[in-house]
């Protein structure tokens, strides 16, 4: 197969730090507080109140031209994006972030199925898409804003689930080269459990009703338990996967980079590919719950003080939603050029 590599990744946080004691004030009584699943990051970012996924994504994009030139970016022939709150409900940011960087690519795709996983997702489409003779650079573009836009809403905010998040943004870099090659990749969708993450509001009303409650994710401690123990599962079974196909031992595996949901996930998963704290990126009490743009932002950061060495096998995997999607994804890290 033509070597197709992660060549770079830049991300962006917007805002100063939010600490936990913002929403003390807020908080009310509920019953899901002592959950593990929303024991609170000592910090988190919010997108700003005029700022779109346009704005998040093009302020990522700043560290890849600097290394790289805008050239990398105006003549890149895919673009993939996702955003977990699309600015307009009908479509996704694909062409305003083409126009927003002058780029003119043949293949602009918006992806919104994979979820906390969607950045394996996407490599696993861009290296695709290059192998096939589709062109010879792709640009991958991921957009957290619902931390400040939905989780901050006054009706939200007093829950325990809404300190959890965090919003950023991360684009990542893919190319025809062997420079940091993408190794195997494993996608798995699981449509039965595709209805179980729901919205709710007081009144009752469908998401785009007009209404006087604001809508949240409707959270239970049987859908809790469901999910823990889903994610526990998926996420080591598609780093297994890929492990087993590209001949590495779990436990030699130099960097795990994870969606971060909570504490507990992260603990669990580690420890199911027996690999040590350090050689898991966990960014959980600095950013909160990332979503989609986490594996590009620790992996980022992992680079960026020498966690990820050239040569280091980097394996990258998440799960999404109630566990309707689950990805991994492998890279031989070669180094910024």
């Amino acid at each position: 197969m033509t070597p197709v590599s992660l060549t770079d990744v830049s991300s962006y946080l917007p805002g100063e730090p939010i600490g936990t004691d913002y929403y003390a004030g807020f908080a009310t009584t509920d019953e899901l507080r002592d959950s593990v699943m929303f024991r609170a990051p000592r910090w988190r970012h919010h997108v700003g109140p005029d700022e779109s996924a346009i704005d998040m994504i093009e302020r990522a994009t700043a560290g890849l031209i600097e290394r790289h030139g805008r050239g990398a970016i105006t003549d890149a022939d895919v673009l993939i994006t996702h955003t977990q709150m699309p600015d307009m409900p009908f479509y996704g940011a694909g062409a305003g972030v083409a126009h927003r960087l002058g780029m003119r690519a043949r293949w602009v795709l918006d992806l919104h199925n994979g979820g906390c996983a969607v950045f394996v997702l996407a490599l696993k489409l861009a290296r695709q898409l290059l192998v096939s003779g589709e062109g010879h650079t792709a640009l991958i573009a991921i957009a957290q804003n619902a931390a400040g836009q939905v989780f901050d809403q006054p009706g939200v905010r007093c829950r325990a689930q809404a300190a959890v998040p965090g919003d950023g943004a991360a684009v990542g870099l893919v190319t025809v080269s062997d420079e940091s090659p993408i190794l195997d990749v494993e996608c798995r969708s699981y449509g039965e459990y595709a209805g179980e993450m729901t919205i709710i509001s007081d009144p009752p009303r469908k998401w785009w009703q007009a209404g006087t409650g604001e809508a949240c994710i409707a959270f239970t401690e049987a859908k809790i338990t469901k999910v823990l123990a889903r994610g526990n599962r998926l996420v080591p079974e598609v780093a297994f996967a890929v492990c087993d196909r590209i001949g590495v031992k779990p436990n030699d595996i130099d960097l795990l980079v994870t969606n971060q949901p909570n504490r507990v996930f992260l603990r669990n998963w580690r420890e199911a590919l027996e690999l040590p704290p350090q050689r898991h990126r966990d960014t959980f009490d600095d950013c909160g719950n990332l979503f989609g743009a986490a594996i590009p932002i620790n992996l980022e950061r992992a680079i960026a003080d020498g966690q990820a060495a050239p040569g280091d096998v980097v394996m990258m995997a998440g799960f999404a939603h109630a566990g309707d999607f689950a990805g991994a994804a492998a890279v031989r890290w070669g180094g910024r050029r």
